[in-house]
């Protein structure tokens, strides 16, 4: 099996191998791993992960402040109340991603997500999500390389399994396991990357 390890880019870091390039790097360095907090931060990481299904991350980067226009700063309740006429909107928008069932699975998932805190009170979503942060953690085992991360794990599934019970779409237990890495719930960073957790 190839091991893919943490690699030393030209300021003398040493990162996990897909960190490659000023956006990735960035991203990498600033945000992926870092703990996130607040329903409309989990709501934007969520959606954006479910929209990067089949494509590349960097795609998703690139477009990412665009979407963030686009979906009026990821705010539930100003997604959950978008109809017909900005379904057509965010079609015709180049500089997202343009999928009508990931778009409507956006603005449904924003409804479910309005109703949940209408029923668990504000950042009911966070609660949810870090419900599953002992068990994601108490599963995990910290990567030597690329070949150890996981695609989903039963925590993955278990979350998953919850926000389809709320009723939110295209969150399978691998975008939902994308979700867990990037939010912090777990540690996917590489040995030797200087972002790994002591080991």
């Amino acid at each position: 099996m190839t091991t893919v390890s943490a690699t030393t880019g030209d300021d003398g870091r040493p990162r996990c191998p897909w960190a490659v390039g000023d956006l990735y790097r960035a991203y990498h360095d600033d945000e992926w791993g870092v703990p996130l907090h607040g329903d409309c931060a989990l709501f934007e990481k969520l959606t954006l992960e479910g929209f990067q299904s089949g494509l590349s991350w960097i795609v998703v980067l690139r477009k990412r402040e665009t979407f963030r226009t686009a979906f009026a700063g990821f705010d539930p309740a100003a997604v959950a109340a978008f109809g017909d006429e900005d379904v057509e909107r965010l079609l015709a928008d180049a500089g997202i991603i343009r999928n009508r069932q990931k778009i409507e699975a956006a603005i449904g998932n924003a409804r479910a997500l309005v109703a949940l805190q209408e029923r668990d009170g504000d950042d009911a979503l966070d609660r949810l999500v870090w419900s599953f942060a002992d068990a994601a953690r108490a599963e995990h085992v910290a990567p030597d390389d690329l070949a150890d991360v996981p695609a989903q794990t039963p925590a993955s599934k278990a979350l998953a399994k919850a926000l389809h019970a709320e009723g939110l779409r295209f969150v399978g237990p691998v975008t939902v396991y994308s979700l867990m890495q990037s939010a912090g719930l777990v540690d996917d960073h590489v040995a030797g990357c200087w972002r790994a957790a002591a080991r």
